[in-house]
Order: C-alpha cells, then sequence, then structure tokens
C-alpha cells in the first residue's frame, strides 16, 4: 500500500530559495499534445450515465437532494446544466484501466465509486464548515436542510460500495477494500481539519498529514482503481496509489491557495473563504512557521481572531490585511512551490512501472492541470 510519508515536507523558510522548482507544466514533452478537456469530458461522460443510474436508486426525497446536488436540476426540481466539477478523479479512474491494457470502460465502477465518495464528503464538508456555496449554487444543507445532506451523504457512500461489489469479481472486491481504506483516510482528514481551526498553531508537517488524509488518499484511489478492475497486481496498483497521493497533495496546494486569493467568479465560493472559516491551510501554516515581523504579526492576530466574538463581521479590509500578512511572510509563494514539488514527485513515480506511452502522457497532463489551474 501507499507510503505517505515518501518525500517531507520543506521547512518554510529554509530550504526553498536553494531549490530548483522547475517549471509546470514542462516544455516539450508528450503530454503537451494531450487535450486534457477531451480527456476530462470522456471521463465525465463515461461516468455520468452509470452515476445517474446508481443515485436513481435512492429513495425519495435522497434521489432529487442528490440530483440537485450534483447539478441535474435546480432548487426547484427543473432539469439543469449545472457545473458537476473538474471531473478529475473520473477520468484517472478511466485512465489507469488503460496502465493494464483494459479498455476505459473497465474502469467505469470504479469512477462512479470514487466520485460517490467524494461527493459524500463535500456533502458533509459543507455542512460542518458551514459553507452556504458550491459551484456557485447554494449548498444542499442551504436548500434541503441538514438532515438531508447526512442522509444523503450516507447514502452515497453505500451506494459506492454497492457500485463496486456487485461486480462480482475478485479484481472488484480487492477495488472495494482500496476505497474504503482512502473512504477512512478521507474522514480522518476532515476530523484533524475540524480540530486544527481550534489550535492556534499547526505544523507544516501536520498539515500536509491533514492535506495527504483528505485529498490524497481519494485522488490515490482513483489514479489506481480502474487498474486494479483491470487485473493489475499490487505493485502497480501500489505506484499509481503513490502518484495519485502526491498529486492530491498539489491538487491541495492550489486549492490553498483559491481558498485565500481565488477568483469568487471561479471558485464559487465566499472571497477569503478559507480565513473566513479560520483554516489552518498550507499558507497560513507555512507563513506562520517562516518567522520574520510579518510571520509574528500574523501570529498575533490569528490568535485574537480566535477569541473575538465578532469575528463573522470582521470586513473585506480585515481580511485582506490578513491575507497580505500571509503573502508578505512567504505562505503563497511557498505553498505555489510546494504544489510544483508535489507534482514533480508524482510524475517520477511513474517510472517505477511500464506503461503505454500515450497513456503516461496522459497521466502526466492531468497532473500538469491539476497544478496550472487559474488562482
Amino acid at each position: 500500500m501507499l507510503d505517505q510519508h515518501a518525500a517531507g515536507p520543506r521547512t518554510p523558510g529554509s530550504t526553498t530559495r536553494g531549490e530548483t522548482v522547475p517549471t509546470v507544466p514542462p516544455a516539450e514533452t508528450a503530454a503537451d499534445a494531450v487535450d486534457v478537456s477531451a480527456l476530462l469530458e470522456r471521463g465525465r461522460t463515461l461516468a455520468t450515465p452509470v452515476l445517474r443510474a446508481a443515485v436513481d436508486r435512492l429513495a425519495p426525497p435522497m434521489d432529487t437532494v442528490s440530483a440537485y446536488h450534483f447539478g441535474w436540476i435546480d432548487a426547484e426540481g427543473n432539469p439543469a446544466a449545472g457545473d458537476g466539477g473538474k471531473a478529475v478523479r473520473p477520468a484517472l479512474a478511466v485512465l489507469s484501466a488503460e496502465v493494464t491494457g483494459a479498455t476505459p470502460e473497465t474502469g467505469i465502477p470504479g469512477a462512479v465509486a470514487v466520485e460517490l465518495v467524494h461527493n459524500f464528503s463535500l456533502l458533509h464538508d459543507d455542512l460542518m464548515d458551514g459553507d452556504e456555496q458550491r459551484r456557485h449554487r447554494d449548498t444542499v444543507w442551504k436548500v434541503h436542510g441538514p438532515s438531508q445532506a447526512i442522509l444523503v451523504g450516507d447514502a452515497l457512500f453505500a451506494l459506492a460500495n454497492e457500485v463496486l461489489l456487485e461486480l462480482g469479481t475478485v479484481e472488484a472486491g480487492r477495488a472495494t477494500r482500496r476505497l474504503t481504506t482512502a473512504t477512512r483516510a478521507l474522514i480522518d482528514g476532515q476530523a484533524q481539519d475540524i480540530s486544527y481551526e481550534h489550535r492556534d498553531r499547526v505544523s507544516v508537517e501536520e498539515c500536509l498529514e491533514m492535506e495527504g488524509n483528505k485529498t490524497g488518499a481519494l485522488l490515490a484511489c482513483a489514479s489506481s482503481i480502474g487498474a486494479v478492475l483491470g487485473g493489475a497486481d499490487d505493485r502497480t496498483a501500489d505506484v499509481l496509489e503513490k502518484y495519485g497521493y502526491h498529486l492530491g497533495l498539489a491538487f491541495q496546494a492550489v486549492d490553498d491557495l483559491l481558498g485565500i486569493w481565488g477568483d469568487p467568479e471561479s471558485t464559487g465560493k465566499q472571497t477569503w473563504s478559507d480565513l473566513r472559516q479560520r483554516k489552518k491551510s498550507l499558507p497560513v501554516v507555512a507563513a506562520l512557521a517562516a518567522g520574520g515581523p510579518a510571520s509574528e504579526r500574523l501570529g498575533e492576530i490569528l490568535a485574537a481572531d480566535a477569541k473575538s466574538s465578532d469575528f463573522e463581521n470582521f470586513s473585506e479590509e480585515e481580511f485582506a490585511a490578513r491575507a497580505a500578512l500571509i503573502e508578505e511572510a512567504g505562505g503563497r509563494e511557498w505553498t505555489a512551490e510546494e504544489a510544483r514539488r508535489q507534482h514533480t514527485i508524482a510524475i517520477e513515480v511513474l517510472d517505477a512501472i511500464d506503461m503505454p506511452d500515450r497513456v503516461r502522457a496522459q497521466f502526466t497532463a492531468l497532473a500538469d492541470f491539476v497544478v496550472v489551474r487559474k488562482r
């Protein structure tokens, strides 16, 4: 199984200046010729009919609540063409089946199962974090109430296991084991994330462990589950998991940047959304660990924020000032470099296994896409 500590974190303020940080995406590689949008659309197109059929199994009103969450209907139940997300996980699951020489369709049950687990986590996370917007729409708990958000999330997790186990094959059992292990890690990561909100300080190592659980584990599963369904041995699956784990760390680092400096028109969330929730995200943690006047001032302000009874009424200018201190202390640049570093590790681990050159280029192109998303 995955070695989640294969590449230790850098210490903010100590080694980044001397590192050679690769440019992303790399120049003149086979990945440059890959149409990533088509690759993402392939995963979405193959997975969506099976995903919708699975959701249709749910008892009312959970079926319509799920359909609203996925963007298939609006709050009144009318058909909608909502934003269903980037579809990176389905694309990875379908692509990983081709590592073994199997058809992309072999990975569809894995793609659907991973997507169901991912959305189970989103439904619960939105409620726990108090997020009112996702993908430019009101979240499920906001529209249908907290109880439905919890029930539908639970139902999606159960469906994920059904979709795999009903295949009735040895490979399906192996895939289910990896999915449930990844889900447990994901839940561990959410628990860590919540607990960190109530602490003055979190180390970079703790933050990366949390993000490896919360994001890396499921992307690791997505990157290997199609291959497992295609009959890959454990060594091949473990290498693909390692790729996905480090890709997940890069993905989350970029999301952390978007959580502070992202454009609400692109992210679908409020400005300074992670600061509003007191999240100890990677830019914040790196800035606090860097030392120096800006870091010390930031620590003082965040400690005062934790005790403030008026925090929810802070102005845009107050959040902007905190973001400026994080950037001045180096948290923004450190996180961007960490995203690039994790991207490089993800690509390099693929050298340990054989696969068609076309498939390798597509894995690389997906990794490039994750790191250069607009932020």
